[in-house]
């Protein structure tokens, strides 16, 4: 733009550069602000001219970094001028003064949508470019389908649509949800055959925006996108201005190939062969040249090809000319190439499996370890630390150790975590794992974490065959002059609980080794001296026969410490000097550290967090996400079921043969107590033993499970939550040596579950051998989750199957599961979910493995429950009542009384019920006891259906509610109603031994005053209702009367009947005692009686009819008391304290009375 006529803002410019100082300047600008500001007042004398002019300055005034607020107003109002020049001083400062949350820009929404719109392709233009500038929700409401037309429309100039593109792309990334892009694939495809590469180079890049968020509307472009890449690889109609340095349109074949990255395969032949062909003529044609430039624009198509074959699982031949072009890359001088190559050569590594064909560049790759740059050595270090395994990792910590005492101090850390993290996943003997330990604070103790000599005391502790080792190496390094402090800790504390192994050494007698010790203690800080003191005791304990002479030196520095100032030091000397004196009793209370409690490694843990990705998500981070190979085993925090621990990743060296298990067929197993089934399959099979197969899934039946294993125990809570068999009764009385050949989950599978359900992450099951995780992602009725497969042996595991059973109501489709998982390595498998229609039936994982002969199969619950494809939404009061009150009783709207419920504030409620994606929408109800929540639900058939939940309480009574649900499908009515009530009644059961078998009832004399009579009268006691105008209700017991003592009353055959034996208190007539029994067995501790203001009390009522003494008894009586039906409904007596009733067995399967 030309300024050359603005002598004013020329002038005022050139004093501005002349200023001698910054107050200077301030004072010029001032002084001009305060011309510009009285010119603007006067609206009438400014000309277009001079209001242009002043903008301009408004504009450079800001540029300069001083706070401009006013004239607003006047550059906002030149967008409306008619002629070029004032239009475009208006759009350029108007984007460059005002953000998009600013209220001016409301007014030039009108003026910038007719030159949009208009036929004049200059105004499209400044219009545009301000919308892409400033973007903002207003413009993309507004302004974004007419973007649209405009980029679609073949009438216009390139030069129109390239910038049409790139407005829209801005305003898709800042509102997605406000662009309207349904049925766009189509418009895009024809997008994609435009011949001008500027309108097509803009276009790419919207359509991997648009694929980044969804790619399944768009397949029809991808062998569109294989076209284009078809045509710059042959250098086609490529124009002379887009090609650089030879390569055509190297930006355009960037973004080409990074769509291409979001489609998950490429199923069409044709065009897979095409586009492999493009990708191999990519590779073969690029080298490293002298010119920087073509190297960078050569490079950087080149790396995207890269990352497009590790996307499309290339042939191995193709992976392997990758490995070795890469592999020539990290041999040149150029560092930037070097880096590159290094970067790309560890994004193989993640995604695919190459990591035998990377092991041969390992040399090369050690080399750019001792780098210069400290950027490619820490790439190096990243490469080494991805292609380690069991086969080279001697030969790679080495490299690190020897490497360490001479690198960088900002690397030294890095190296120091990631070479424990090596030692200890791959450690071929636990001896090894010590010694490099000890090497690692030896050479860089500043750098070692203390979660690093935790992690060797664990696992000293946890195994008795290394405690010698490790005790002697240690005292091999304290007998150096100078050693770090880290040192003396993990020195101090092993000697001290094992230096009575070493007794019978030179040197190694307790008075040597306190001697070592104590030299080291006046050049410790005040954290390690309470260990030094610990160390102390032990030793004093260890030494047998007593030395006087050591207790005496031992008790004297407890004596000097019994008055630090630290609190800790003095605590423990005290302490430690007191039980000094116990003699024999010492032994018991210092005695030798428990093992310790299996649990994820902290290193592994502290390396993930040190390598958290940013939030930004490329094509290659999803795919790797996806089908990503990898060493690191996330193992859980969790003990095993039958309370031993389990096997840890250096342990899993030593683990135990199994022992067979004696069946005849695959299909015979044990279910756990857990929830487990586990199948141990030996080959080959010896004598049969007893089908001990239980119901893994409660009221869920799994096909092909014979009918008759099955032995359902009593359950309180259906649903979720799976019940005792006598498969696990069985189990948890069977002997420890069968027991031993079993293979054991870590932890509860049922909690594992029961948590997964309201999270979307987390481990599934765990056993010795495999751990398998869950991540999923859930959008609609559509879930995407992935399996998490990791072996957690040295050894692979081979016939690894993974069959889903899925429920009539899902569609699941699960990939390729590979049939063998590699040591200490983890396979993620993509599995597709869609929700045919609401229901709570849940999908079955029949998982198995073979680990040497032995065959595990766990049957397993997926969470792919009906909270899943519910979404959270926010219902207002104009909203929510009119669709309340059309939804008009059942079946679309139902309402229960819940009791039974697990007591909590309504505000934990209301949290629970956010964990079920329902949203609590508070002021819809009146009454502070309640709650109103809403949520919506997808499914393929009834798409997104609104539902509404109202929750009654008492606040004097937790345990029972009042709920209502309704929504415009009675499926799903019924079925949100039913998991609501079983999330809020159901309590997960930890794992209890079976309850012993009670003995056989001795028969009982109808004379006897305890003989218990059945029967039932039709008829007694019907229900009573009256209607009230309340819509209040309270829970509550009524207090007894003396009405429940009613000797008038005549017993018949049908009657249920009980005898209580009764001792009143003093003063108080049998007769009144015997209603206080009936009052409170009939309302209090049978079951709780409901009020809700239309059910009457005499509805509950039970009577006693008769009382008579127990015969040579004094005070003592025995009670008889007839109860109405309704007290037996389900599960109602299960809480009962009644002493003797018997109930006939038609009344037991007709209303199926359990009794505990």
């Amino acid at each position: 733009m030309a300024l050359s006529g603005m002598r004013g803002l020329s002038v005022f410019i050139s004093d501005i550069r002349n200023c001698q100082n910054k107050e200077q300047e301030r004072l010029r600008v001032d002084k001009e602000l305060g011309n510009i500001r009285t010119r603007f007042k006067n609206e009438k004398a400014s000309t277009p001219y001079e209001k242009k002019k002043y903008v301009w300055k408004i504009l450079y005034i800001y540029m300069l970094g001083y706070d401009v607020d006013f004239g607003h107003m006047e550059a906002v109002s030149l967008i409306s001028a008619p002629k070029y020049p004032e239009k475009q001083v208006g759009y350029i400062v108007t984007s460059c003064l005002l953000n998009e949350n600013h209220d001016f820009l409301r007014l030039a929404i009108n003026t910038v949508r007719n030159d949009i719109i208009g036929r004049n392709e200059t105004f499209q233009c400044l219009a545009l470019t301000l919308v892409g500038n400033i973007g903002g929700r207003e413009f993309a409401e507004s302004l974004a389908p007419d973007v649209q037309k405009l980029l679609i429309t073949s009438s216009c100039r390139p030069l129109v649509r390239k910038k049409a593109a790139l407005c829209l792309l801005r305003l898709y990334r800042k509102n997605p949800d406000v662009m309207n892009v349904d049925g766009w694939s189509d418009r895009m495809a024809q997008l994609l055959d435009e011949r001008d590469l500027g309108v097509l180079t803009s276009s790419m890049s919207l359509l991997v925006a648009l694929l980044s968020n969804n790619h399944e509307a768009y397949w029809s472009c991808l062998p569109k996108c294989v076209k284009v890449l078809e045509r710059l690889a042959r250098n086609q109609d490529v124009p002379q201005e887009y090609t650089y340095y030879g390569i055509p349109s190297p930006w355009l074949q960037v973004k080409t190939m990074r769509a291409l990255q979001y489609f998950p395969t490429v199923e069409d032949p044709n065009t897979k062969r095409s586009l492999f062909e493009v990708l191999q003529r990519i590779l073969m044609g690029t080298d490293v040249v002298k010119n920087v430039n073509k190297n960078n624009a050569s490079h950087a198509v080149l790396f995207e090809a890269l990352a497009l074959v590790m996307h499309l699982d290339a042939e191995k031949e193709m992976m392997s000319q990758c490995v070795a072009l890469l592999g020539k890359f990290i041999a040149v001088r150029e560092p930037n190439i070097r880096y590159l190559g290094l970067e790309n050569m560890t994004r193989m590594l993640m995604v695919t499996d190459v990591q035998d064909i990377i092991k041969r560049h390992q040399a090369q790759i050690i080399t750019s370890l001792k780098d210069p740059d400290i950027s490619i050595r820490r790439r190096a270090l990243d490469l080494l630390y991805g292609m380690c395994d069991v086969s080279n990792a001697k030969e790679i910590v080495e490299e690190i150790l020897q490497y360490l005492s001479s690198a960088d101090f900002a690397m030294r850390e890095e190296l120091s975590l990631k070479a424990a993290i090596l030692a200890e996943k791959f450690a071929p003997d636990l001896s090894w794992y010590v010694d490099v330990i000890l090497q690692l604070i030896d050479k860089a103790g500043d750098f070692v974490s203390d979660d690093i000599w935790f992690r060797v005391v664990q696992f000293v502790t946890n195994n008795e065959d290394l405690q010698t080792y490790a005790a002697l190496k240690v005292r091999e390094y304290v007998d150096k002059p100078a050693i770090h402090e880290t040192m003396v800790k993990l020195s101090a504390y092993i000697l001290g609980e094992y230096s009575h192994l070493l007794a019978r050494r030179p040197g190694c007698s307790p008075k040597e080794i306190f001697g070592i010790i104590h030299e080291k203690l006046p050049t410790v800080s005040t954290s390690t001296i309470p260990i030094l003191l610990s160390t102390y005791a032990k030793i004093l304990m260890h030494t047998q026969p007593p030395d006087p002479e050591l207790q005496n030196q031992i008790l004297a520095v407890f004596g000097k410490y019994g008055s630090c100032i630290d609190a800790e030091i003095q605590q423990r000397a005290v302490e430690y000097r007191a039980l000094s004196r116990k003699g024999a009793a010492l032994m018991d209370i210092l005695a030798e550290m428990p093992k310790f409690p299996e649990r994820q490694s902290a290193l592994i843990r502290k390396a993930e967090d040190s390598e958290a990705d940013t939030a930004e998500q490329s094509a290659i981070k999803l795919r790797a996400a996806q089908q990503q190979t990898s060493n690191a085993l996330v193992v859980t925090d969790q003990r095993p079921a039958n309370g031993t621990p389990s096997v840890g990743q250096l342990s899993l060296v030593k683990v135990p043969s199994v022992s067979n298990v004696d069946q005849n067929t695959a299909e015979q197993g044990v279910t756990q107590a857990n929830g487990a089934l586990t199948v141990v399959d030996p080959q080959p099979p010896s004598t049969p033993s007893a089908d001990l197969l239980g119901d893994l899934l409660g009221p869920l039946t799994i096909e092909g499970l014979p009918s008759a294993t099955v032995q359902p125990e009593p359950n309180l809570a259906s649903g979720l939550e799976g019940g005792w068999n006598a498969a696990a009764d069985a189990l948890a009385i069977a002997p420890v040596e069968e027991q031993s050949n079993i293979v054991q989950p870590i932890g509860e599978i049922a909690e594992r579950f029961h948590a997964l359900c309201l999270k979307d992450s987390g481990v599934l099951y765990e056993d010795r051998y495999i751990q398998i995780g869950i991540k999923a992602e859930w959008r609609a009725q559509h879930g995407q989750l992935v399996l998490f497969l990791g072996n957690k042996n040295i050894a692979p595991l081979i016939s690894v199957q993974a069959l889903i059973l899925p429920p009539s109501h899902l569609k699941m489709e699960l990939s390729v599961v590979p049939e063998t998982i590699p040591p200490r390595a983890q396979v993620q498998c993509p599995l597709e979910v869609i929700n045919l229609r609401p229901s709570r039936d849940i999908a079955v994982l029949d998982f198995s493995y073979k680990f040497g002969t032995h065959v595990v199969n766990p049957k397993l619950r997926l969470p792919a429950v009906l909270n899943k494809f519910l979404q959270p939404i926010q219902v207002s009061p104009e909203e929510f009542f009119p669709q309340w009150r059309s939804l008009s009783g059942p079946p679309l709207k139902l309402q229960e009384v819940v009791r039974g419920v697990r007591p909590m504030p309504l505000v934990e409620m209301a949290n629970l019920f956010n964990s079920f994606r329902l949203t609590v929408c508070p002021g819809l109800d009146p009454n502070p006891n309640n709650m109103v929540a809403s949520t919506t639900n997808y499914s393929e058939n009834t798409r997104a259906m609104l539902c509404l939940i109202r929750i009654e309480t008492d606040p004097a009574d937790r345990t029972q509610l009042r709920m209502t649900v309704a929504s415009g499908d009675p499926a799903l009515t019924f079925e949100l109603k039913e998991f609501i009530k079983e999330q809020l009644v159901s309590i997960p059961v930890p794992s209890r031994a079976p309850a012993p078998v009670p003995p056989p009832a001795q028969p009982v004399s109808p004379s006897d005053p305890g003989a218990i009579l059945a029967g039932l009268l039709e008829g007694f006691m019907s229900p009573q209702t009256e209607t009230k105008t309340s819509v209040g209700f309270k829970a509550g017991v009524k207090e007894y009367k003396l009405a429940y003592y009613t000797p008038e009353y005549e017993t018949k055959d049908s009657n249920i009947l009980a005898a209580f034996p009764v001792t009143p208190q003093p003063g108080v007539s049998p007769e009144e005692a015997r209603a206080t029994v009936s009052a409170e067995s009939s309302i209090g501790t049978w079951t709780t009686v409901w009020t809700d203001g239309l059910t009457s009390l005499g509805r509950y009522k039970g009577r006693c009819y008769h009382i008579e003494p127990v015969p040579g008894e004094a005070d003592q009586y025995i009670c008889y008391v007839v109860y109405p039906l309704d007290l037996f409904e389900e599960l109602c007596a299960r809480k009962s304290l009644m002493c003797h009733v018997n109930i006939s067995i038609t009344y037991n399967k007709k209303f199926n009375i359990k009794w505990i």
